[in-house]
């Protein structure tokens, strides 16, 4: 192990500290673990044991992962399709730094299609208030906070964001939301979503849930389609299986920009944790700057 970035904000070394202490006391067996994911989360495999441990990223509320485990134990308990939660006591927190550990399901070699998330999604968004209270989701307030923290644009750029955000707002306040709030995923799209052994799927990654419109989960999966090389006809499976089409809602534009810019922001901030990450980060502002709504970005 050397001192080289890992992900979560740590270093390697001491990312696999906190994953073998946590896995001691889960009463794991940490000795072949894999990195799976990192760009946000250090996500890990434990192969032997079968289980997937995600330690939150550094600085991360330790009580946020303590609701989503909450959270995601009603769910179960609902049979709501959902990743489920390993059976040990959760979540164990190392130095401050908060870990859980989720049963594994091997994964094809394509991803979950959007048409797959709309079953999900629209009995997620019918549910009844949860256990706990979540955070009112809320995409402006968070575009302001990455703003404050972005360190690898210029002030010209970081300018023209900022009255992105402003006119965005302002254009929020006229938007008609058609849909009942409820429950809702946060950031739904093919890669926070697992295929299962039945053919179906399963959403995960829940660090984003929240209580609000409906709506920004279906943009979100539009913005998905349509950025990432999926075929309008893919999006259109989405749509029509879930039964609404948010692009034909006259808060659409609204909606794609704020939702699109909430993705380029929060991806500018964390650019001092994943630097190869910085050119397609300056691609995307540039697409902004230019008003570029079909540019393909590419996976982060």
């Amino acid at each position: 192990m050397t001192n080289t970035p890992a992900p979560g904000g740590f270093d390697e070394s001491e990312m696999y500290q906190v994953l073998e202490r946590a896995c001691a006391k889960a009463d794991l067996d940490s000795r072949d673990a894999r990195l799976l994911r990192g760009h946000t989360n250090a996500v890990l495999l434990l192969e032997k044991e079968q289980v997937v441990v995600k330690i939150a990223r550094k600085g991360t509320d330790v009580e946020s992962a303590g609701r989503t485990v909450t959270i995601v134990r009603w769910l179960m308990e609902a049979d709501f399709p959902t990743v489920s939660l390993h059976s040990c006591v959760q979540p164990i927190v190392v130095n401050g730094h908060a870990v859980t550990f989720w049963t594994y399901l091997a994964q094809p070699d394509h991803l979950v299609a959007a048409q797959q998330l709309a079953g999900p999604l629209k009995t997620l968004h019918a549910l009844p208030a949860p256990p706990i209270a979540l955070a009112e989701h809320d995409n402006i307030r968070a575009i302001r906070r990455s703003l404050a923290a972005i360190t690898c644009l210029p002030a010209a750029a970081l300018r023209h964001m900022e009255d992105e955000a402003d006119r965005l707002e302002e254009e929020l306040r006229n938007v008609q939301f058609m849909l009942a709030p409820g429950l809702i995923q946060g950031d739904p799209q093919h890669r926070n979503a697992l295929h299962t052994s039945d053919g179906s799927a399963v959403l995960c990654d829940w660090d984003t849930m929240a209580w609000g419109q409906p709506e920004w989960d279906l943009i979100t999966v539009e913005v998905h389609c349509r950025r990432f090389g999926y075929s309008q006809a893919h999006y259109q499976a989405f749509a029509e299986s879930y039964g609404w089409d948010i692009t034909q809602c006259a808060g659409y534009p609204t909606l794609r920009g704020i939702r699109e810019l909430r993705m380029i922001t929060t991806n500018a901030r964390k650019v001092h944790h994943a630097p190869r990450s910085l050119a397609e980060v300056r691609r995307r502002v540039e697409g902004l700057r230019t008003r570029d709504g079909q540019l393909p970005w590419n996976i982060l």
